[in-house]
């Protein structure tokens, strides 16, 4: 049922962080509700609407990883793809970003 997606330890951490992430946000929210603020997002967001943008962002910053990896190994004269851990690093760093400024 599975076989269509590569099921790497990389891939089930990212899922289970997401994962994660919702649960405590639905904790949060219901022991102390949120307020609109402005960051450097071009709008007033809630915790929620960062958490949304943000997990976006990292789905796309490790799919661009992923589509990119061939064409780096080979710029960088690599004998295998990079490692996935690397796109899950920046995903995240740049989640905390996005819901710390935001």
């Amino acid at each position: 049922m599975y076989q269509w997606m590569a099921w790497t330890t990389p891939v089930a951490v990212f899922f289970t962080c997401i994962g994660l992430m919702l649960g405590g946000m639905t904790i949060w929210e219901i022991k102390s509700p949120t307020s609109l603020r402005k960051g450097f997002l071009p709008l007033e967001t809630t915790r929620g609407d960062r958490l949304f943008i943000g997990l976006l962002a990292a789905a796309y910053t490790n799919l661009a990883f992923v589509g990119l990896s061939g064409w780096l190994a080979e710029l960088m004269s690599l004998e295998a793809d990079p490692s996935t851990w690397i796109s899950f690093i920046a995903s995240m760093g740049l989640l905390v970003l996005i819901m710390r400024k935001g």
